[in-house]
């Protein structure tokens, strides 16, 4: 069933908010667009004059360990890839998603990538109106009206790809990489109680990371209890309070939680630090967070889908003219999968080959179609379907 026109719209106005440490040289949208650095370990920004190509955030800053930073480093690195120069605008309201989109538009950038579910009306419309520039969306399903109007209601009665052939859509099956996390989770427990923070149970993605966590530790132990807590029903808060998050982790620690999962951003780097001030394990999200915060020694691994690489990818795909435009669904079955779990940096004790031989069945049963990442009693958000 498709979700109503009443849901979507909320989740759009509310949707993922990836959350930031400041990054000052990243000039707002009512300027210039400006020099952003590189990243450490991503493309180089400045690889030449092929191509022009804009990211715009969501609401925040940019550097947060996780998706917006993700979103960032594919970009630069597509950069590299094709011989063009990256620049960014951090969005600091909802209310100038248009404004930021614009921004690059009419300083001649031929390919823009927008980070977050929240943007993709905004990004839809302008892929109608600007037909020369190549957009990508990320975690943004494309779903068009006959007309190739963005549909709110979802019933999708229009060909994206024919309609709005410059506008790609990436979307991820985070529910099966939150159930890899989930296996990894039970099988390291000793209580067998473990926790979850997510930032706020309207986004899709959120709710999906964390169901598939469930039904993968049911899956290796089906008495285990799942503590799932969501920081706030703002987004403007939801995944930018770590003190909430951690607060939210240290009521699951005190119930005997002994890993904690988190899907919040800033707020769930709180939990993860009160995860190992707790001596438990903690496991991130969307990144390998392990790298992006090395003073966090108790992580284990993260749910992780592949954003750099993806992309990357689409920016090459955009600047040789192989886009085929609507939405590319990525997953297990992706060539290569474009999620799972990310190495076991400081507990590669803890990968034995037993759980290495549970991830690879799992891994190889949802890319055959063979297992289903939402099914059980964990709750995954809306799926987007299209004909």
């Amino acid at each position: 069933m498709h979700p109503t026109a009443e849901e979507i719209t909320l989740r759009r106005t509310r949707a993922l908010g990836a959350t930031f440490v400041a990054l000052s040289l990243v000039l707002s949208a009512c300027a210039e667009v400006g020099q952003a650095p590189a990243l450490e370990g991503c493309g180089d920004p400045n690889s030449g004059d092929a191509v022009k190509i804009g990211g715009v955030t969501d609401i925040g800053q940019l550097e947060d360990k996780s998706f917006n930073e993700g979103g960032w480093c594919g970009t630069t690195t597509g950069a590299e890839a094709v011989g063009g120069q990256a620049r960014v605008i951090v969005t600091e309201e909802t209310a100038d998603y248009a404004n930021n989109i614009n921004t690059l538009v009419n300083q001649d950038f031929g390919i823009v990538v927008t980070y977050g579910f929240a943007l993709g009306d905004q990004t839809a419309a302008s892929a109608k109106e600007h037909t020369d520039v190549n957009f990508i969306g990320l975690d943004q399903p494309v779903c068009v009206d006959a007309e190739g109007n963005d549909d709110n209601t979802f019933a999708c009665e229009g060909d994206a790809a024919a309609l709005l052939p410059n506008y790609e859509g990436l979307i991820f099956n985070e529910s099966q990489a939150g159930y890899l996390a989930g296996i990894v989770a039970a099988t390291i427990s000793e209580t067998g109680i473990i926790g979850a923070v997510g930032g706020i149970d309207t986004i899709p993605a959120v709710v999906s990371y964390i169901g598939g966590y469930e039904n993968g530790a049911k899956s290796v132990n089906p008495d285990i209890e799942v503590l799932i807590s969501y920081v706030s029903e703002d987004i403007n808060t939801a995944f930018n309070d770590p003190t909430t998050g951690r607060s939210l982790a240290e009521q699951m620690l005190g119930q005997d939680a002994d890993v904690m999962f988190q899907v919040a951003g800033l707020s769930g780097q709180g939990a993860l630090e009160a995860a190992c001030d707790a001596d438990a394990y903690g496991i991130g999200v969307d990144t390998d967070q392990a790298l992006a915060l090395p003073n966090l020694d108790c992580i284990v691994t993260s749910a992780e889908k592949k954003l750099v690489d993806a992309v990357s990818e689409a920016i090459q795909r955009a600047q040789d003219g192989s886009a085929a435009g609507g939405t590319i669904l990525l997953d297990a079955a992706s060539d290569p999968p474009k999620v799972g779990v990310s190495p076991f940096h400081n507990h590669a004790d803890l990968l034995t080959e037993d759980l290495q031989a549970l991830l690879d069945e799992a891994t190889a049963a949802m890319a055959a179609g063979e297992l289903d990442a939402c099914a059980g009693s964990g709750v995954c958000g809306p799926p987007f379907e299209q004909d």
